[in-house]
């Protein structure tokens, strides 16, 4: 089903600056609590809204060597209270959530957030924080089949000793409520998937004593999820380890391994890293143990980053974030696993709907959302995070 805007009559936008736009709100916020609750955005024009002048060079991307594809269009722009806009889950009411880890200024609070229509809404504000790090960053998100709301955290950019968690948001009605820590020493959790009653999360730093290059999928059952707190063994092969990756790093100096996750319409699960970009296809046994785990190889472009990803189970077709190079890829896996390019930009702020790192996608009916995470590390085609903080989407055909 495809996205159903309201009338912009019904969102009384105020205008700022030309290029942020903010719902309900007149004055700046004073405090962390009125940042977070106060309803940040609105859909703009993208036929209007100023798009930032292309830099000279991109931090080892060479000058002029990132191309313009396809016409993505703005879906939101965001205030600086909800400056990283990340995972997105569809609700089983049509709804978005969206994540908002404010991984780029986490003097912020992280919040979840809710789209309805084209408004932007708080969804879940009070996120608990983690007790060492006095930080809440939820990255990717799922609804389970218990009809709650699974969040990843990243708790790596704050600190490295395995504090990530899996989180549980309990929902009755539509409504948010108490949310709940359901496993916990992952060293990066990311990506969330639900297939059938089982959850796979993958975590993009799961290191072992013999390789600190290391990521893996982990899974947990619905049933398990039900008794209590997991908690996981880091630094070892822990029974709810499915499969491990190796990153190789590059130029980058970046050792981010598994990201992305979905299956396709076989059940076979696919991953990819976020060092290095290899993509990878691991094969289940009828039991849900690991059948077989394979590199891609691909035809055509060669990706050099895989970020979130989604298929479409229809067409067997990935659409992933290639976040170093500003892009959004499609593979056909149907088709050699053949590469194209759906959209790109060269170094931008974003306004106007450009690509801006983006970090995922989700695909509802014809429509493809994508998050503009916009925080990179050197050799990225986006060299700074600054405002706006913009999501976009793409129509596709």
């Amino acid at each position: 089903m495809l996205f159903s805007p309201k009338p912009f009559r019904q969102l009384l936008p105020l205008l700022m600056g030309g290029t942020l736009l903010a719902a309900c709100q007149s004055d700046p916020p004073t405090t962390e609590r009125e940042a977070v609750n106060k309803e940040a955005v609105v859909k703009t024009d993208a036929d209007t809204a100023k798009t930032a002048a292309e830099p000279a060079d991109t931090m080892g991307l060479p000058a002029g060597s990132v191309p313009t594809i396809g016409s993505p269009k703005l879906l939101f722009t965001l205030d600086d209270a909800h400056n990283t806009p990340d995972g997105l889950a569809l609700a089983p009411n049509g709804h978005l959530i969206l994540s908002v880890p404010n991984l780029a200024d986490n003097s912020q609070p992280a919040s979840l957030m809710e789209i309805d229509g084209n408004t932007l809404k708080p969804y879940a504000t009070n996120l608990p924080v983690e007790p060492t790090t006095q930080k809440a960053a939820p990255m990717d998100l799922a609804f389970g089949p218990d009809g709650n709301l699974y969040y990843a955290e990243n708790q790596y950019e704050n600190s490295k000793d395995f504090k990530s968690r899996l989180m549980r948001v309990e929902v009755k009605n539509g409504k948010p409520g108490a949310i709940t820590t359901v496993a916990d020493g992952f060293a990066l959790a990311n990506a969330v998937l639900w297939k059938g009653n089982t959850l796979y999360v993958t975590d993009s730093q799961w290191d072992l004593p013999d390789n600190d290059k290391g990521s893996a999928i982990l899974k947990f059952s619905l049933a398990e999820l039900g008794k209590g707190t997991v908690h996981l063994k880091p630094k070892t092969k822990d029974p709810h380890v499915l499969a491990m990756f190796s990153t190789t790093v590059n130029e980058t100096g970046v050792d981010n391994g598994a990201d992305g996750l979905d299956y396709d319409s076989q059940g076979n699960l696919y991953t990819g890293s976020f060092g290095d970009g290899k993509l990878y296809r691991v094969s289940l046994k009828p039991d849900g143990s690991l059948a077989k785990q394979e590199t891609l190889t691909l035809s055509g472009k060669q990706i050099p980053c895989v970020d979130g990803l989604i298929i479409d189970r229809a067409t067997d077709k990935i659409y992933l974030c290639n976040s170093r190079e500003n892009a959004i890829e499609v593979v056909d896996l149907r088709n050699g696993n053949k590469v194209t390019t759906l959209a790109q930009n060269p170094d931008t702020d974003g306004a106007g709907g450009k690509l801006d790192q983006p970090a995922e996608v989700l695909l509802k009916g014809k429509r493809l959302y994508i998050s503009d995470f916009d925080h990179p590390v050197k050799h990225f085609a986006n060299t700074k995070s600054d405002a706006p903080h913009t999501m976009s989407v793409i129509d596709l055909p």
